[in-house]
């Protein structure tokens, strides 16, 4: 019998092990989720690419950093208001519909790209109109995919295919800009675009056998306007769990965001250049991906809500010892940490968000979550910034992690039950 506890331990060992690894029974039982993941994640790894060579594209014409700068702006607009409209129009229609028709015009707006670069044409304001309706167009499609996921998975696995989301994300930040560089630098602006061009083939597929997603709610079928929005911020205001899901994002990527303070960063802490500042950019996304990788426990998680204050408060932490740092592998390693946090966060703050929430206020609720996404770390540029420039980027650093932690507590004890939230005991089967 002494001669079998060594085979039981590594037995056991493995079978801890395999529980670690990310769960993908999300992608298994359901082929639905499993194409539009697959195509998704395909299409996203085209859209990180564009977004690099857009961008080099506009330096080149013009040689402008300011002109570069400007496709933020350009992009944030229509993003913010597409978003709480798009999740609106999500409501009122057949989510699968929706997606098709935004999708095909992303897919219109990628086939513009190709042709600009092919025909030699250098207009800075076709790049922009270009940029300004890929966001639009995003921000309205955005919403009907998240809304559909508990139709398609069912609730017992959505922690899980929130996990396989934020793996597939971060996969797409970190091989699109690389694939875009080695693209660009081998064939050229006209085939890197027709490489983006192509990956609508994998996503519209998967978006036209998805099966119908009419809306179940009041909205349905109606006009949508401002009052169906405003109607959606009303309902959020009843749903304190959800709103503290965007406050507690919010506090993170305002105050513990300092990616603006990168360039700097690279050269008074560690002597480095341009490739430092990209590795410090990557970082995050490194952490983020390992942690969707080794995410196979998030799917038991029951408190939910303190895995969040959890995460959230690991994210300050790391980088409140980041501003410390001046070694470059433990920065690196800082920031990877906060990643992997973040990731966690980022899981459970969407799986709260669809399982509390009904289906007939779902894509409203999404569409209002993407401002909240997209202002968070602008406005934390804005902060970090602005400390640094009063005082230096260390303080900047170190105070915003600092501020980040405190956050949570404050939120906290202003709703202290959210500590002890748990998933609701209702459970859907997916669709076939």
């Amino acid at each position: 019998m002494a001669g079998l506890t060594e085979p039981r331990r590594i037995t056991r060992l493995l079978a801890f092990a395999h529980g670690l690894m990310a769960d993908v029974s999300p992608l298994r039982v359901s082929p639905p989720f499993r194409r539009l993941w697959v195509g998704v994640v395909a299409n996203s790894i085209g859209a990180r690419l564009t977004t690099v060579v857009v961008a080099i594209q506009v330096y080149r014409i013009s040689g402008s950093s300011f002109d570069v700068g400007l496709l933020g702006a350009v992009a944030l607009l229509p993003l913010s208001v597409f978003g709480v409209y798009g999740g609106a129009i999500a409501d009122a229609v057949d989510r699968r519909l929706l997606m098709i028709w935004a999708t095909a015009g992303s897919a219109l707006c990628s086939a513009v790209l190709v042709a600009q670069a092919a025909l030699g044409v250098r207009s800075l304001a076709l790049l922009y109109l270009v940029v300004a309706a890929q966001s639009g167009l995003f921000a309205t499609v955005n919403p009907a995919r998240q809304a559909a996921i508990p139709a398609l998975v069912g609730t017992d696995l959505l922690a899980s295919a929130n996990a396989l989301q934020q793996l597939g994300s971060n996969l797409s930040q970190t091989l699109g800009p690389l694939l875009g560089g080695v693209l660009l630098a081998w064939q050229g602006f006209t085939i890197t675009y027709l490489v983006d061009l192509a990956t609508f083939a994998v996503v519209l597929y998967s978006v036209v056998r998805l099966p119908r997603l009419p809306p179940g709610g009041a909205l349905a079928h109606e006009r949508v306007g401002l009052a169906s929005i405003l109607e959606g911020a009303r309902f959020l205001r009843t749903k304190r769990v959800v709103l503290m899901t965007f406050l507690l994002d919010l506090n993170a990527t305002i105050f513990g965001m300092p990616q603006a303070l990168f360039p700097a960063v690279a050269g008074q802490f560690y002597a480095g250049g341009a490739g430092t500042v990209g590795a410090l950019a990557a970082a995050p996304a490194v952490g983020a991906i390992a942690g969707g990788v080794f995410s196979g426990g998030l799917g038991r998680v029951q408190r939910q809500g303190l895995a969040i204050l959890m995460a959230i408060t690991v994210w300050g932490a790391a980088i409140t010892c980041f501003g410390f740092s001046r070694a470059l592998w433990l920065g690196l390693l800082l920031l990877a940490v906060a990643g992997g946090a973040d990731m966690v966060s980022a899981v459970f703050r969407n799986t709260i968000l669809l399982e509390s929430t009904p289906d007939a206020f779902r894509g409203r609720l999404i569409g209002i979550y993407v401002v909240v996404v997209v202002a968070g770390p602008n406005l934390g540029d804005v902060e970090s910034g602005a400390v640094a420039s009063i005082t230096n980027e260390t303080i900047s650093i170190v105070s915003g992690g600092l501020l980040c932690i405190l956050g949570v507590f404050i939120l906290t004890a202003i709703m202290p039950s959210f500590a002890r939230y748990r998933r609701g005991p209702e459970r859907r089967q997916p669709h076939g």
